[in-house]
């Protein structure tokens, strides 16, 4: 019997990345395909496996649908705002040109975590560029630093859909996988940011491409206040923070009915969210039929975001209840390796393989959370879990990889130099927070 589990799940997991490297068959397609293949393979009969599917999407999608809607129309009008330029330049501005790589790196990660990556490169490179023009220096000085807090963003700190999609498929609560994040992503921004900035300043000199050198500059007078970006952004942070505390804290415990429902996901998010219409965008000059059409055409790449999510979900439980999870969870045991370590593994072979990190997260998360020992860990623990995943996931970016080929023709770089500085980034990021997360887990 266990002969046969392991091949269908080799079989399995073998298809679903064959229909998307090869075939280049959608992620939500290729995981549902390969999800069924192994149910087949395992011996479950056609009602399991449609009871699987069933339970998979309905329970995975109901921890965070709201969590990524939400997030992502705050972050559309942090983006139209100007709030993450006016983050940016203010904090330029306080750590000086000599320290500007790291006002970049700080910047990038407190923007990433409300915007999605992409939208929040495109924002923010200008300013790098700029930076870079005014100095002198190379354009990988300023932009490395950016982009490497805008990996640890996007992958390590909730609201961003990655981390919030692992942790409701782990049971983890948010506030405890935000600050194991923030531990973890700002040691691997530190290395990845800064330090391998500078170096890469030095190694590589990258001019600044010619049809941004010609921009006009930034119209500071029509950005936000610095002060007013900072505590919109820090709403939801705080709020799901104080609710994780209040539960452990005997003090805290009068105000703990309150904590917990102020601190509950989607309302921490949804007052965050009212919060940017009203100062960022009504106050602002925006009207209310603006917002709304900004907000509603944010939603557009939610919906596959939401669809891998839950095809991720019918993975794991279809994992579980073959019996696979269980054995999987034994061979772990039997392997001496820690569940940590595992996850890193396990999300950077599919990380390596498709390119995509949702992907990766979402294949690393469904296994994991098969497993039964997963339910025997602590809130701790499974934040560092969480974090790890985030780190196998982010290593490795090359050729399969969107960000690869958006970062090589936004700096102007040959695709060698991209993977040298680019690739090797990502992997710092990656390998940074995993070691962090594992030394972190070692006290659990």
């Amino acid at each position: 019997m266990a002969t046969r589990l392991i091949l269908a799940a080799v079989l399995g997991l073998a298809v679903i990345l064959l229909l998307i490297i090869r075939f280049k068959i959608p992620a939500m397609i290729a995981i549902l395909v390969g999800a069924v293949l192994i149910g087949l393979g395992a011996g479950m009969s056609f009602e399991q496996i449609i009871d699987s599917v069933n339970d998979g999407v309905g329970n995975t999608l109901k921890g965070i649908a709201l969590l990524v809607g939400l997030g992502s129309m705050f972050g559309a009008i942090l983006e139209i705002s100007g709030g993450a330029q006016s983050l940016a330049v203010t904090l330029v501005r306080r750590f000086g040109d000599r320290k500007a790589a790291w006002a970049l790196a700080v910047t990038g990660l407190v923007i990433a975590m409300p915007v999605f990556f992409d939208a929040g490169l495109i924002i923010l490179i200008p300013i790098a560029f700029s930076l870079a023009k005014r100095t002198g220096r190379s354009s990988l000085y300023y932009a490395i630093p950016l982009f490497a807090g805008l990996a640890v963003g996007h992958a390590f700190i909730p609201p961003t859909p990655g981390p919030v999609l692992v942790a409701s498929m782990l049971g983890v609560d948010l506030g405890w996988v935000i600050g194991i994040g923030l531990v973890c992503g700002i040691a691997a921004m530190i290395v990845a940011g800064p330090l391998w900035g500078a170096w890469c300043g030095k190694k590589y000199d990258v001019p600044v491409p010619e049809h941004i050198a010609s921009l006009p500059p930034l119209d500071e007078s029509k950005l936000p206040g610095f002060g007013m970006v900072v505590s919109i952004i820090l709403i939801p942070l705080l709020l799901m923070i104080l609710r994780s505390v209040g539960n452990v804290v005997p003090a805290m415990a009068p105000a703990r009915r309150v904590l917990s429902f102020l601190g509950e996901p989607f309302v921490a998010l949804t007052l965050a969210t009212l919060a940017a219409m009203l100062m960022l965008g009504i106050r602002r000059g925006y009207t209310t039929r603006e917002l709304e059409k900004v907000m509603t055409k944010s939603l557009e790449p939610v919906g596959l975001i939401l669809l891998v999510t839950a095809c991720g979900g019918v993975l794991r439980y279809i994992l579980q209840n073959s019996g696979l999870g269980t054995l999987i969870g034994e061979g772990v045991a039997s392997a001496a390796l820690p569940v940590v370590v595992v996850a890193f593994i396990i999300a950077a072979l599919v990380r390596i393989s498709v390119g995509s990190a949702t992907v990766a997260m979402t294949m690393a998360a469904g296994i994991l959370a098969a497993m039964p020992e997963i339910g025997s860990l602590s809130p701790l623990h499974l934040a560092c879990v969480t974090a790890a995943v985030a780190g196998g996931a982010t290593v490795c970016s090359h050729f399969n990889d969107s960000g690869f080929w958006l970062v090589k023709s936004l700096v102007g770089m040959d695709e060698k130099t991209t993977l040298k500085t680019w690739t090797v980034m990502e992997t710092l990021v990656g390998v940074t927070g995993f070691a962090v997360a594992l030394v972190i887990s070692c006290f659990c």
